[in-house]
C-alpha cells in the first residue's frame, strides 16, 4: 500500500533538513515506507542501506566514518536506536557537508528522540509513522476488526490476523514496553490493557 502523504511529508522535510528520521511502533511499515521512498525517488541504492537487526550491516557500521564518509545520497539507517552512537557520526558527517541525506528508521522511545534531538539539533525532521488509518483504507470494518498494523491489516486469513496480533502484543508487553523504561511486569500491563479493551 503506497502511503502518499508520508511520501510527500519525507521529500518535504528534507528539503530542508539532511536527515529525516521515522520514528513509529514495530511492524507499523517504517522499512517499507522507507523503501518506498528509495525507489519512488530512483535513490535506492544497496550500498547505502543499513540493516542494523542484520549482523553483516552491524559489521559494516564498526567503523562508521569508513563506512559512510565515501557515500554520496540517500542513506538509510535502519533500526537506529540499536547504535545509538551513530548520532554523533551523523553530525559530524553532515558538518562536512560531503552531499549526504540520511534517512533513519526507529522506535520513538524518549531516549532516541532525546539523543537525536540534542545530537542533530536544527538538522534533523521527524514523521511520525502510525498503523493504517482510516483515511488510507477503503474497508473500515476490516480496519475496525483487525487494527492498522499492515501485518494483521493485510493477512489473507482472519486467523491469520488474529495470531499475528497475540505474537505482537506478546511481544510489545514482554520486550518493547520495559525497553521504553516502563518496569510493569507484562502480566499486569496486559490485565490493565483487557480492562481498556472492555471498556471500549
Amino acid at each position: 500500500m503506497e502511503r502518499k502523504a508520508y511520501l510527500m511529508l519525507i521529500e518535504r522535510y528534507f528539503e530542508n533538513h539532511p536527515v529525516v528520521a521515522l520514528l513509529g511502533p514495530r511492524q507499523c511499515g517504517k522499512t517499507t515506507l522507507a523503501k518506498t521512498f528509495t525507489k519512488i525517488q530512483d535513490r535506492f541504492n544497496t550500498e547505502n542501506y543499513f540493516d542494523l537487526e542484520n549482523p553483516l550491516d552491524i559489521q559494516r557500521l564498526a567503523n562508521p566514518v569508513l563506512a559512510l564518509k565515501p557515500l554520496k545520497g540517500l542513506i538509510v539507517i535502519d533500526e537506529i536506536q540499536r547504535k545509538p552512537d551513530l548520532f554523533a557520526y551523523l553530525r559530524h558527517l553532515h558538518d562536512e557537508q560531503l552531499n549526504q541525506q540520511f534517512l533513519i528508521l526507529g522506535s520513538a522511545s524518549k531516549e532516541l528522540i532525546h539523543q537525536t534531538s540534542e545530537t542533530l539539533a536544527g538538522r534533523i525532521s521527524y514523521v511520525e509513522i502510525t498503523p493504517f488509518s482510516f483515511i488510507e483504507v477503503d474497508d473500515l470494518k476490516k480496519l475496525w476488526l483487525r487494527g492498522g498494523f499492515p501485518r494483521s491489516y493485510l493477512a489473507s486469513t482472519l486467523d491469520q490476523s488474529v495470531a499475528w496480533r497475540k505474537e505482537y502484543i506478546s511481544a510489545f508487553l514482554e520486550r518493547d514496553i520495559p525497553n521504553l523504561g516502563i518496569n510493569i511486569p507484562p502480566l499486569s500491563l496486559r490485565k490493565f490493557w483487557m480492562m481498556l479493551t472492555a471498556y471500549h
